[in-house]
């Protein structure tokens, strides 16, 4: 049996949310106001210069939070990838020293491809942002 996640402190207005890939991540933006991700970029690297590009992000933005989306088998199941995207969002927790949140990320991509997006990367974030703040309850905005 699987707990929920514990509520989402108030003071977390705004975030960065990324999907995780080997070669790519798309990034995007949005905040419990709007309540829905937009698309910003692609980060097209690896290794450090890709926690470069992420850093200029967190000092642009200037997040709250961060949300990664985690894949897996459309069972639920878990594959590398999943194993992967935890361990981006671990090393993103240590290195900005953000609250790191996740979110299933199944068929994101697949549904941003099907309408057309010039940036599946950032669009698929956006979407992976807004099921993130659309799964907000009453609960996240009380807790202290």
């Amino acid at each position: 049996m699987t707990l929920p996640p514990p509520p989402v402190p108030a003071r977390e207005r705004s975030f960065l949310a990324f999907d995780f890939g080997t070669r790519r991540v798309g990034v995007a933006s949005g905040n419990r106001l709007l309540g829905r991700g937009q698309g910003l970029q692609t980060i097209a690297a690896e290794g450090d210069a890709r926690f470069a590009a992420i850093a200029r992000l967190v000092d642009e933005w200037r997040p709250d939070a961060l949300v990664v989306g985690v894949p897996r088998h459309p069972d639920g199941a878990e594959h590398d990838n999943t194993r992967r995207a935890r361990r981006f969002a671990r090393q993103l927790h240590g290195r900005f020293r953000l609250p790191v949140h996740e979110v299933d990320e199944r068929y994101s991509t697949v549904e941003v491809l099907a309408e057309g997006a010039r940036d599946a990367d950032a669009a698929a974030a956006a979407i992976l942002l807004t099921q993130y703040l659309n799964g907000l309850t009453e609960d996240d905005d009380a807790a202290a």
